[in-house]
């Protein structure tokens, strides 16, 4: 791994609007590659973050976008819209003059070319299990001796991310948001895992999501492989015409399904009647599964020989936050899938259990908790923190099942653990089937919140 040329984005011009995980470090690396460029946030937080951003063989002007005449490129924050719901005014700008808006996935890919190397490209995305399937794969190009870069819509931003060498392989996490805005970036190998509601305010409807997700594969050829999910009629519809066009494409299924190229069958991952590897304890859960089918079929497809691969997955430590264990208690266990942040996300950790305390709520997303009711009659009890605990109070009311609404986890987790020793349940599940930016910065930190209180559990014992 190495630095890239100070001089590769020499005479180039970009903005970069809003300078949270991703805007800060695409600002700098662009500006520390040779390029011009001028970067704006509405907050005040925002802007100070490139106060000490040290010096460039480019410029680096933090000031607001006025015009975008001359400019090669804009780069947006993932999260401020260009088309839906509503058009940023930058974003209209920048059509008008003619102006690509550019994911810095699309600019670490020219980057890397710019600079000489073949380093080649995974891409992963899907409604669920896009972070666990682009942590294992790139944890078992690893064990395949091979030099790896993951980052994206998780971890690191894509620019903030090193130069490979012809051998190395970037593992991208890609969003919807992200995909939007690809202009060149060709991925080698591109996952869908599966596809179910999940930002239509962004993109309209189902129709408009799932043809955001499929740009994934828009510049594939014949030399590469696709991935995709068999579960849902989205996915499956979005085979046929990756296939149609002369893409090779294998298909994942988390359950004994014999359709699926890549399936389970008593308990190990099998692909055209050969076992390719069990996966551990730290991926429970069909769910689980086929997050190990796809980084699986990606990973054979990079070269990783099938033994290191049946060793390599054992070996895996888990995603945090992703039905992360944190602690046993009298004989029940506290698990955190604190990135659990709509109802399907949710549903695959509550189907893996038999019986629950669940902790959910935060700001839900379009239909709530109602798709989980097929799961109430395994859980104890729930109890609700966040601003949207009221609305996921009714849907549990409708269906008889017990809850109670207790505002944060602070008051949670005492309750689910005396809730839990008294009805006997197996686990304590924060899953919340929410956002987290009611109460908190991110997930992550929903999560980390959780561990803190378990743990202060535990010394009171």
């Amino acid at each position: 791994m190495s630095t890239f040329p100070t001089t590769l984005f020499t005479g180039h011009r970009f903005a970069v609007l809003g300078l949270g995980r991703n805007g800060a470090p695409a600002a700098k690396a662009l500006a520390a590659m040779g390029a011009d460029v001028q970067a704006w946030d509405d907050g005040e937080a925002g802007r100070s973050s490139l106060d000490d951003a040290g010096s460039f063989s480019g410029t680096l002007t933090v000031a607001p976008i006025e015009t975008l005449a001359g400019f090669d490129g804009l780069v947006m924050s993932p999260g401020i819209p260009h088309i839906l719901p509503k058009v940023h005014p930058v974003a209209a700008m920048a059509k008008a003059a003619g102006v690509p808006i550019l994911s810095d996935a699309d600019l670490l890919f020219q980057a890397v070319r710019k600079a000489g190397s073949k380093a080649r490209f995974a891409g992963i995305t899907g409604t669920n299990g896009k972070s666990t399937t682009t942590a294992l794969l790139a944890h078992l190009l690893r064990c395949g001796g091979l030099q790896v870069a993951e980052g994206g819509n998780l971890g690191p931003a894509s620019l903030s991310l090193p130069l490979l060498p012809d051998n190395g392989v970037y593992v991208l996490e890609m969003s919807s948001y992200m995909l939007e805005r690809l202009a060149t970036l060709h991925f080698d190998t591109a996952c869908l895992l599966n596809l179910t509601p999940d930002h239509l305010d962004r993109h309209g409807d189902m129709t408009g999501y799932a043809s955001a997700k499929a740009h994934i594969f828009d510049r594939m050829d014949g030399g590469d492989l696709a991935v995709i999910g068999n579960g849902d009629t989205w996915c499956r519809e979005i085979t046929a015409t990756v296939k149609a066009r002369g893409i090779a494409v294998e298909t994942i299924s988390g359950q004994d399904d014999e359709a699926a190229d890549f399936h389970l069958h008593d308990g190990a991952v099998v692909s055209h009647g050969m076992i390719i590897a069990r996966p551990g304890a730290t991926l429970p859960g069909n769910h689980n599964a086929e997050n190990a089918c796809a980084a699986l079929a990606m990973a054979l497809r990079l070269g990783i020989t099938p033994d290191v691969l049946a060793r390599g997955i054992g070996d895996f430590a888990g995603l945090a936050h992703r039905q992360k264990h944190v602690a046993d208690i009298n004989g029940v266990a506290y698990v955190d899938d604190s990135k659990a942040t709509n109802a399907d996300a949710a549903s695959r950790a509550l189907g893996c259990y038999e019986k629950i305390v669940w902790i959910a709520g935060g700001t839900a997303k379009a239909g709530g908790i109602t798709d989980l009711a097929c799961y109430f009659p395994r859980i104890v009890k729930t109890f609700l923190i966040g601003k949207d605990a009221p609305m996921l109070a009714e849907t549990l009311a409708e269906h008889g099942a017990a809850h109670e609404i207790v505002g944060d986890l602070e008051h949670a987790v005492p309750a689910a653990k005396e809730a839990a020793e008294m009805g006997g349940a197996d686990v304590v599940l924060l899953s919340p089937a929410c956002a987290s930016f009611d109460q908190f910065p991110g997930f992550e930190a929903r999560g980390l919140r959780f561990a803190e209180l378990v743990h202060g559990l535990e010394g009171k014992i």
